[in-house]
């Protein structure tokens, strides 16, 4: 697996960056599923074109000058931006003419040493596009003469971006590899649990909230089997903007989750289940990888014999979207059930790469259907003519229906519900594609 290139909009400030970033947004083909009790953060977008999929972040205008805080927190977020990007769009106003706050900025990417594609906003009108020969000085070739209020040359400069962005290669772990992501808010102890899963310290831990910054990858073996470890930045709040720098910290996380096989959400069992929490878990089901809960400090935990029932009771209840998820109670400082997280994580690989032969999938649906016969809408009735499986990591299968308007989502529910109850998936997601005669 492997994670999406990243688009970064950068420039002084009021040029248009927010202006292009939604138009590129609205433009987008590939959309993210919404799930019940998941609260989407929209800082950044994952958008689309050509085929080529990729995240796409905007940041705050860049003012190299000033002592102000805020001045010098947004060319904080703007150079972590830079950093993370694999192309940068260099965003200027055609209007206004070249700036030394738009010089500023190229001596900025240039030192980045990144690829960049210069646009050039608010050239609404034919008459304006000679505006753009002035941005030749600045040394990034050709500008692409661009209206992010109206979408005009948008896809022009689309076009430039996709050509530009890294082509995907082959990941670099052995198809055996299972890559596990730690994942989950600040301070709740993923570093730790790392290094009692290792066994030595690894990975920086401290105490302070928002210590590690980057993904750090560990690879190791154990029982024979190959495995790495990625401990991602801490996903924070939205209400601590003030430490904005934790945007892209969450969105290197992100990127963590898509190459990983399984990613364990890392509760704070003292602190209970958070709205942060659900967030962090629709990341990863939205990646389609497969996903437990650690509720780690369990040691802490005041507790009688139904304390963890009644936890992952209400963990199901917050969280239903995922009810499939196993939940495992442990402690990284006195090491309690730590050793069973890499053969839970074995398990659940094995669930998400497991493919499924065509006739017993079929025996099991037909099942379904004559035990509970579809709905029917307006006097016709659905008919499920075959399955079969077309993907694993997730494993995804494509019902054959004679109307897929006819499938009610509660009946989708229960057939997924019937071949978990068959095969197990235990831990991982698994899609239906219904297709109709059409």
């Amino acid at each position: 697996m492997m994670s999406l290139p990243v688009v970064a909009i950068v420039g002084r400030a009021n040029v248009g960056k927010s202006t292009l970033f939604n138009r590129i947004a609205g433009e987008r083909i590939a959309i993210v599923e919404d799930h019940p009790g998941v609260t989407r953060d929209r800082i950044y977008t994952r958008a689309e074109w050509n085929g080529r999929e990729f995240h796409l972040i905007d940041t705050g205008g860049i003012e190299m000058g000033g002592a102000d805080e805020m001045v010098n927190l947004i060319r904080v977020q703007a150079q972590l931006a830079i950093d993370e990007a694999d192309v940068i769009i260099f965003l200027v106003d055609g209007m206004q003419g070249l700036m030394p706050a738009d010089r500023d900025v190229a001596d900025l990417l240039r030192r980045a040493g990144k690829k960049v594609v210069l646009a050039v906003n608010k050239l609404e009108h034919p008459s304006h596009l000679s505006a753009a020969y002035e941005f030749y000085e600045l040394g990034f070739g050709e500008p692409v003469a661009v209206s992010a209020m109206h979408g005009t040359g948008t896809g022009d400069l689309l076009d430039r971006v996709v050509a530009e962005l890294p082509r995907g290669a082959d990941d670099e772990a052995d198809d055996d590899t299972v890559r596990i992501a730690l994942i989950g808010r600040p301070n709740v102890g993923k570093s730790s649990l790392i290094n009692a899963i290792l066994g030595e310290p690894r990975v920086l831990v401290s105490d302070v909230a928002g210590t590690t910054r980057d993904a750090i990858d560990t690879p190791f073996r154990f029982d024979g089997d190959n495995y790495i470890l990625v401990d991602t930045a801490g996903l924070r709040r939205r209400g601590k903007v003030y430490k904005n720098v934790e945007r892209y910290s969450a969105l290197r996380a992100l990127r963590a989750i898509e190459r990983a096989d399984v990613a364990f959400v890392v509760i704070d069992g003292r602190e209970g289940i958070t709205d942060q929490d659900k967030r962090v878990a629709g990341y990863a089901l939205d990646a389609g990888c497969g996903v437990g809960f650690l509720v780690n400090k369990w040691d802490i935990v005041e507790k009688d014999d139904k304390t963890a029932h009644r936890f992952e009771e209400k963990l199901r209840d917050e969280m239903p979207f995922l009810r499939w998820a196993p939940v495992l109670f442990v402690s990284a400082l006195t090491k309690q059930r730590v050793h069973r997280i890499l053969p839970l994580a074995k398990s659940i690989a094995e669930m998400h790469a497991m493919r499924i032969a065509t006739s017993t999938l079929n025996s099991v649906v037909q099942d379904a259907v004559t035990s509970v016969p579809p709905p029917t809408d307006k006097g016709r009735r659905l008919r499920v003519y075959y399955v079969t499986q077309v993907a694993v990591k997730p494993p995804t299968f494509a019902l054959f229906v004679n109307d897929a308007e006819l499938m009610h989502f509660s009946y989708e529910r229960y057939l997924e519900n019937q071949l978990r109850r068959a095969f197990g998936f235990e831990g991982t997601p698994i899609r239906l594609l219904v297709r109709g005669k059409s």
